[in-house]
């Protein structure tokens, strides 16, 4: 016990600490190794990543409709120097007023088309071939992307004809170099990644520090509890206090407090139970030898020719074994080592009747003793374990009858059995107090089902456990009044070839 207790403490303060102890002696904590990027990093770097991936979804759209805006300026601008010169009917230009419209205009040639009639109206002396043609009304969404990245990417120097609208269902022509276009959309382009940077750059912070003050230094907060409550899981001062935070790491901090008080306890009682269980050992090996010595001296009754003694002696001596036998069966319940149980057939209602001879319920002054089990009922279990379980049950209920000291109460305890197929029902009932409510949940836990004071708490306790050990099961029964236990014990299994040689046979 004390092993499994100190393995326990050791565990807990193993996950977080360092073999190595500090300079006051308390278990130094190990330092992990970090990376070069700790979670606050990593989110200002996913920030701006993410914003600059949104300015790119943005800038596609935008570079497209700069390009086709541009393109269609320029197609405005000719159309309003088109409409001047046909309107005051200026005829075929001089070369150098053609020249400056044309420069004016950054282009090549002037045209426009009406009624099916195509009239030019500027041209300079040698313009080169044209290398595009883009119409800017029948452009697609699609078509225009397609276009601003070719001029973007390819355009070098390339001559484009562009065609619009011109007068209800006239088409005005412009033809000129993609060069200065190129050159806008860099600029654009230009203006765009800086002001996608500034967005980014002051998002990225923003974003880092919100999620820092939200996320990561409460979450460095409650590893860094974690680690010291880790390093000294029984100082109370160790538990974190909750920040009184209402989401869902405000939630998390409570539930950690409540966990680390709770291992608390299951410590404190780990240490408590090493302490009784080496307090156990000590005192196990002085009364096996007191018990030794009163058993060689009970040998000698049996010699005697008194007939009462004779009649005693057998059962003396056999109290005196199970003393014995029961002492050894503490140190080993303590080690968690308690023997299988070895199954044989008994007669029910003899072992009751031992049990109530034991337990000085059968000849009681003021406790009526009922054993209504049937004479050739038969039970397949451990005579001893199964003797152990009914002798802490009888007793339990004995010492609460004992306590209802009015002699006008009903005090009684019966023991009654029955089979059902393959299993054997045992009940034992009392007409006592009953179990208190605060007990029913750990009536079956050691050292926390006693109700009577100087109890331990242990007899219930091991009552379950070698009950589990047969396959079966114990319960309180929720009648009244009084005490009602059942305890359920199934007949080992036979294997299905024995059944069938035995048929065959």
């Amino acid at each position: 016990m004390s092993e499994g207790a100190d393995t326990t403490q050791a565990a807990l303060a193993a996950g977080a600490a360092d073999p190595a102890r500090a300079a006051d002696g308390a278990p130094a904590l190990t330092k992990k190794p970090r990376g070069r990027f700790g979670l606050s990093s990593k989110l200002l770097i996913l920030t701006v990543l993410f914003v600059m991936l949104g300015e790119v979804l943005i800038y596609v759209p935008s570079i497209a409709n700069f390009h086709k805006t541009e393109i269609e300026d320029r197609l405005k601008t000719a159309t309003i120097a088109a409409r001047a010169l046909t309107t005051t009917g200026a005829g075929d230009l001089p070369a150098d007023l053609q020249s400056g419209l044309l420069r004016d205009l950054d282009a090549y040639a002037l045209a426009v088309r009406v009624g099916g009639m195509k009239r030019l109206l500027a041209m300079s002396s040698m313009p080169p071939p044209v290398a595009r043609e883009i119409d800017v009304a029948a452009l697609t969404p699609w078509d225009a992307i397609r276009e601003g990245f070719e001029t973007l990417l390819v355009g070098h120097n390339r001559t484009i004809r562009a065609l619009g609208p011109y007068q209800g269902d006239g088409e005005i022509e412009v033809v000129f170099a993609e060069t200065g276009l190129k050159k806008a959309m860099l600029a654009y382009s230009r203006n765009i990644l800086i002001l996608s940077l500034v967005i980014s750059g002051v998002s990225a912070i923003l974003v880092y520090v919100s999620l820092r003050r939200l996320f990561v230094r409460p979450m460095q907060r409650l590893g860094g509890a974690v680690a010291r409550w880790a390093a000294d899981p029984e100082d109370p001062s160790r538990i974190i206090v909750p920040s009184g935070r209402r989401d869902e790491i405000g939630e998390a901090e409570v539930e950690l407090a409540a966990m680390q008080r709770h291992l608390q306890d299951v410590l404190k009682q780990q240490r408590r139970l090493a302490e009784l269980g080496l307090a156990v050992s000590k005192i196990n090996h002085d009364l096996r030898n007191l018990l030794a010595s009163a058993q060689l001296m009970s040998d000698r009754l049996v010699s005697l020719p008194d007939p009462t003694v004779q009649r005693f002696a057998p059962k003396l001596l056999a109290s005196l074994d199970r003393a014995i036998s029961y002492c050894q069966a503490v140190l080993a319940y303590g080690k968690a080592q308690e023997a299988p149980p070895a199954r044989r057939l008994i007669a029910l209602q003899r072992l009751t009747a031992d049990v109530g001879d034991v337990t000085g319920v059968a000849s009681h002054a003021t406790i009526e003793w009922v054993n209504h089990v049937a004479p050739d009922l038969e039970v397949d279990a451990d005579p001893d374990q199964l003797f152990r379980v009914l002798l802490n049950l009888v007793r339990n209920a004995a010492q609460a009858l004992e306590q209802s000291g009015d002699e006008a109460l009903v005090k009684r305890l019966s023991v009654a059995a029955e089979r059902t197929g393959a299993v054997v029902r045992i009940t034992v009932r009392d007409t006592g107090p009953g179990v208190p409510a605060r007990v029913r949940e750990t009536l079956f836990k050691p050292f926390q089902s006693s109700t009577r004071r100087g109890g331990t708490g242990l007899g219930l306790a091991i009552a379950a456990e070698l009950v589990r050990a047969h396959g079966g099961h114990i319960a309180l029964a929720d009648e009244a009044p009084g005490a009602v236990f059942e305890i359920e014990i199934p007949d080992r299994p036979v294997p299905l070839g024995e059944v069938r040689r035995s048929r065959a046979s």
